[in-house]
């Protein structure tokens, strides 16, 4: 059986002691560092949230950047394109009318060389057949 001497007391009071003193001591203080730590781990952990979220943004306003630039890069592409396309057909036009002025110009020239030659070769007919008449007549 429980006997209930003055013993029980004193170490009923020793507990109750060591337990206030360890209260003070050990458990309230753990208790102030585990409550730091997790209020420090939330903060970390929005911090992070906030930090993630100001990638996905920069992000979203890099790639809406870049489709932007090649936006713009296509649009000069095509104007250049369109640019070189016209000055490529007004050189082939240019070259194109020189070529057949040209070629007009050269038939034009060999046209009066050859009613030139024509007239000299008459000439010449005629000068070779006056002779030739005249050596038959004459022979």
């Amino acid at each position: 059986m429980l006997e209930l001497n003055y013993w029980f007391f004193v170490l009923l009071l020793n507990f109750l002691g060591l337990l206030l003193a360890l209260n003070f001591i050990l458990f309230k203080p753990l208790i102030k560092l585990f409550t730091e730590r997790e209020n420090s781990i939330k903060g970390s952990l929005e911090a992070a949230g906030e930090m993630n979220q100001r990638k996905e943004d920069a992000l979203a306003a890099m790639n809406r950047e870049l489709k932007e630039a090649v936006g713009k890069s296509n649009e000069i592409f095509e104007t250049s394109r369109k640019e070189g396309l016209q000055r490529q057909k007004e050189i082939l036009e240019g070259a194109s009318k020189q070529a057949h002025d040209f070629i007009v110009k050269a038939k034009a020239e060999l046209k009066t060389d050859a009613e030139n030659a024509r007239q000299k070769l008459r000439a010449d007919v005629e000068k070779f057949s006056d002779e030739i008449v005249k050596k038959l007549v004459g022979a």
